[in-house]
């Protein structure tokens, strides 16, 4: 494959005390049971959510940044508290902020069909990501170092990638308001925890400078069904 040098990051979603970014690291476990859906259910508007991406180079330089949007979703919600829930992420819509890319050798484009290629995200093979609710619980803030602000809830759940499913939990942000809710996070995770391994090989020198650490913002807004 094509190299393009520190213009290759790798993105998507859910990193970086190593890095120079910021969002909590998550944990990541083996694939765990989906929680029930409990509750009344809101659908997802796909036009006001997304997940926002942001990727380094080692040591926390030209970063790059992106988004993705969602392809369906859904939350079940009791009372004041979110129960269970899922979305699909559209890996196709992959962008790249030209903001992002400031050398004048380099475009976002490239950058772009680079991470949607085999070599990343392969996005003709694995079209779709999802994330799936296994728990929500009340968090402790003393453990929930680079949390969201006013992160209230420690979510966990089966993230897939490629073919590769990870039960991860991380701080997030949760408002449930009559018939609207709202679910904020950001966290870290490592790419190469699902296979994503371009750029992780130091014996490699057009692709050791690449972090394996990717920073995964979720803005989720929801409506009851």
């Amino acid at each position: 494959m094509k190299k393009i040098g520190l213009s290759m990051v790798a993105a998507a979603a859910l990193v970086f005390a190593s890095c120079g970014g910021s969002g909590s690291s998550t944990s990541t476990s083996s694939e765990q049971t989906v929680a029930e859906a409990q509750g009344d259910a809101y659908a997802v508007d796909l036009s006001t959510s997304k997940v926002d991406w942001k990727a380094f180079h080692k040591g926390g330089f030209a970063p790059r940044w992106g988004t993705l949007s969602l392809t369906s979703g859904e939350l079940s919600v009791s009372g004041d508290d979110v129960t269970a829930g899922d979305f699909t992420i559209d890996m196709k819509s992959l962008k790249v902020d030209s903001a992002s890319v400031t050398e004048a050798d380099k475009k976002s484009s490239d950058l772009e069909n680079h991470l949607k290629n085999p070599d990343f995200f392969d996005v003709e093979k694995f079209a779709t990501a999802t994330f799936k609710i296994t728990s929500v619980s009340d968090l402790d803030a003393a453990t929930a170092k680079g949390a969201i602000e006013g992160a209230n809830k420690n979510v966990s759940g089966n993230l897939t990638l490629l073919d590769s499913t990870l039960n991860i939990s991380f701080p997030a942000k949760i408002a449930v308001e009559g018939d609207k809710v709202s679910v904020g996070a950001k966290f870290t995770v490592n790419r190469a925890d699902w296979g994503i391994k371009f750029g992780t090989s130091e014996g490699d020198p057009a692709e050791w400078m690449i972090s394996k650490d990717i920073e995964i913002g979720i803005q989720l807004h929801a409506t009851k069904k």
